[in-house]
């Protein structure tokens, strides 16, 4: 990292960049100037790369079909372009999938450089009164390293047993009790229980969560705020997924590694550490996709080289080191090889040159227009309905439905519209949704209401919500979840005192299918 004085003279620059906004972001979509903690900012053309080519990027973003949230391109060591696509903006923290495996590998390697074990140590080292009856091979076989590698030796993801446990059995036992049927470190088996495992053995040897782990050795270090990951009911987070943190903080985890383990000039991570997780440890495939390129301890390897943290739905931190670049991605992409394809194509080719580029002011002018203007239009079509004074303010009783979901309301008031969701034994959810236009307000928590329990939808989050009526009978709301990867729709069609009410979740909506959740009726409340 710069010392200060560069920090401040290149911050001019990037405020500048992130300063051009539109009526399609009214929020300011990049740092706010003056946070000593950001990284640095700095014009692409100074760190070697043309704004030109970051521009074809985005209008390859652009015209992908992917469905991008956050972008941020940093070059030695300093941010060279960023964007939020509205209603997500750089303050919200994102819901980074796998990607939080890296940050569970992080924790690994920290207490390792602790001496509190070696990727040598038997995973049965830290669970005893865990193990199984009866020991296999395999299992008493079985290293940290496997884990980390995703070579544990068993025949599919444990994730899924795990989550379903016996009442009363830990995870962990679950875990040890599963068959593994070949020699740990023989095959590649990507295994979500393997991260969760590694969660569990910080637990196990410092008593706090992996997340209270890295608090002090590394969120402060690198001064990340807010972040949150979910635990399950023994008080261990996930490992391998629900970590969530802002888009700079994905790209600082990259930062640090490029840095091999400096922040700041202190040695955070040990650059062996850095070295040996980012090094190839297994054979992922055959070399005809992204994930063929082989894997470390807890990072992929990137066909153009380097490595990178990857969450489902495209949620990236990548890393390459010969460029000393880093690429921060959040999104909702329907086709992942897609979206990194399109850092492989469009935008790696641009950072082979090295040396300060002249400058090119009309490009960056161009650039920071098309980076203060990404969004997400709301969908629009009619404002107004002949339905709405009759509809407005009244109670619909719903009929019995697999959603415990007793009534639904819509209040209309000037270009808003008041959804009200009843369910029982459960807080009403309040949501005010803009006609034609988002209105941002938080938290809506999804769990606790059984009609949003999609598995992948289990956060409290901000909520990005309109409305629109898509002719006189049929309104539709939509709502992005702007603190998770997903979004909602609910199209409710009004046919004298019934309503039916019919489901889009986001990603069925990008996948072109149908919601797997059937309609629910109801009538007016007489």
């Amino acid at each position: 990292m710069t010392d200060r004085r560069v920090f401040i003279k290149n911050l001019s620059l990037g405020a500048v960049g992130c300063g051009i906004l539109s009526k399609k972001n009214p929020f300011w979509p990049g740092p706010i100037p003056g946070d000593p903690w950001l990284i640095p900012r700095s014009k692409p053309e100074l760190q070697g790369v043309s704004s030109a080519g970051i521009l074809n990027f985005i209008n390859a973003i652009k015209e992908s079909g992917q469905e991008f949230h956050s972008i941020m391109i940093l070059r030695h060591g300093f941010v060279i372009a960023e964007g939020w696509w509205y209603p997500y903006s750089s303050g919200h923290r994102q819901q980074l999938y796998s990607l939080s495996k890296s940050f569970t590998g992080t924790a690994i390697g920290l207490a390792i450089a602790e001496g509190l074990l070696s990727v040598e140590d038997n995973v049965l080292r830290f669970f005893p009164g865990e193990e199984p009856g009866e020991i296999s091979e395999n299992l008493r076989m079985l290293k940290v390293k496997h884990l980390l590698s995703m070579s544990v030796g068993q025949p599919k993801d444990a994730i899924l047993l795990l989550e379903n446990s016996p009442k009363g059995e830990s995870w962990a036992k679950t875990f040890l009790s599963l068959p593994i049927d070949f020699a740990p470190g023989s095959q590649f088996l990507y295994n979500s229980g393997a991260s969760y495992m590694l969660s569990a053995i910080i637990t196990k040897l410092t008593g706090q969560s992996a997340h209270q782990y890295l608090q002090k050795r590394f969120y402060e270090p690198l001064h990340i705020t807010g972040a949150t990951w979910t635990q399950n009911a023994e008080g261990i987070n996930m490992g391998a997924s629900h970590l969530r943190i802002r888009t700079e903080d994905i790209a600082k985890l990259g930062l640090l590694y490029v840095q091999n383990g400096k922040w700041n000039g202190k040695q955070i991570l040990s650059r062996d550490w850095v070295a040996v997780a980012t090094a190839k440890q297994m054979e992922s495939g055959h070399y005809n996709n992204s994930w063929g390129y082989g894997y470390g301890y807890q990072f992929w390897l990137n066909p153009p080289g380097g490595y990178r943290a990857d969450g489902a739905y495209g949620q990236y931190s990548m890393v390459f080191p010969a460029q000393d670049t880093v690429v921060a991605i959040t999104s909702e992409s329907v086709d992942k090889a897609v979206t990194m394809q399109l850092v492989w194509d469009k935008l790696f080719p641009e950072l082979q040159n090295d040396k300060v580029l002249p400058g090119q002011p009309d490009q960056w002018n161009l650039l920071q227009q098309a980076l203060g203007s990404l969004h997400y239009d709301p969908p629009e079509m009619m404002t107004s309905s002949l339905q709405s004074p009759l509809i407005s303010g009244k109670m619909y009783v719903l009929d019995k439905n697999e959603f415990s979901t007793k009534a639904v309301s819509f209040q209309f008031i000037s270009d808003k519209c008041i959804f009200t969701l009843v369910e029982e034994g459960k807080p009403d959810i309040v949501v005010t949704c803009g006609m034609n236009h988002w209105i941002i307000e938080g938290n809506l928590k999804p769990e606790a209401h059984s009609l949003f329990s999609l598995r992948r939808i289990d956060f409290d989050s901000k909520i990005a919500a309109s409305c629109t009526w898509s002719d006189q009978h049929t309104l539709i709301l939509t709502f992005r979840f702007i603190e998770t990867t997903h979004g909602d729709s609910l199209t409710c069609f009004f046919d004298n005192d019934r309503i039916r009410i019919k489901f889009l979740f986001s990603a069925a909506r990008m996948e072109k299918r149908q919601d797997d959740r059937p309609d629910i009726t109801g009538r007016v409340m007489l």
